[in-house]
């Protein structure tokens, strides 16, 4: 799906040869400040290479509209946006500015039970936590039921029993619908245990590494 072919982003990160396959779940694993999100960006098209080429679908990512490859490839970060208004208003934000049917309260609450946030589709924005804010981005983005998720720590604001139920429905939910999800971890029992491929950074370099 995607594919890397001697990428540099100035002398933050080298990517030598890299492919991420279509239908599988990768985690880019590494320390702090090793490059991960620069890696996950680029895949986004929010930064472009240095040198070298990245691939979508056997094409040049730099020739794809932006705003059509990311309606394909969705990305959440680890500090998402959030909307004025109420849960509700927010699960749909998406869907409002693609100006999509919108689903029924019963398919917003099965969303918000399978990314583990109780709370009613009325609850202002404003009263949630951070982690509360996290899943209800990542609500948000799988509303939205793209081929492909880009994920950076979304966990991250999560104690950890909630993080591993998160982690474990995120997971089923891509390989239930054969989706793409690459997922940005530092963590190596993370991506050990959720990854068909795993890509380490180390020492400014990516490269592929058994799982």
């Amino acid at each position: 799906m995607f594919r890397f072919d001697s990428v540099t982003f100035l002398d933050i990160l080298r990517v030598p040869s890299l492919t991420i396959e279509s239908g599988r779940i990768t985690s880019l694993l590494g320390a702090s400040g090793s490059g991960k999100t620069t890696l996950l960006r680029m895949l986004n098209k929010m930064v472009s290479p240095t040198l070298g080429e990245i691939f979508y679908k056997d094409r040049p990512l730099r020739e794809i509209d932006s705003v059509l490859h990311r309606r394909e490839v969705l990305m959440l970060s680890q500090t998402p946006v959030m909307f004025e208004g109420s849960v509700r208003d927010n699960l749909l934000a998406g869907l409002r500015f693609r100006k999509e049917v919108y689903p029924e309260d019963a398919v917003l609450s099965a969303m918000l039970e399978r990314v583990r946030l109780d709370k009613p589709l009325s609850e202002p924005v404003e009263k949630l936590s951070g982690g509360e804010k996290q899943r209800l981005a990542l609500g948000r983005v799988l509303l939205l039921d793209a081929p492909v998720y880009l994920m950076d720590e979304p966990s991250s604001s999560l104690d950890e029993d909630t993080a591993t139920a998160v982690i474990d429905r995120i997971t089923a939910c891509v390989r239930e619908k054969n989706k793409t999800l690459v997922l940005v971890t530092h963590s190596g029992a993370v991506a050990n245990k959720y990854s068909d491929d795993i890509v380490e950074i180390r020492n400014k370099v990516a490269e592929r590494r058994g799982v």
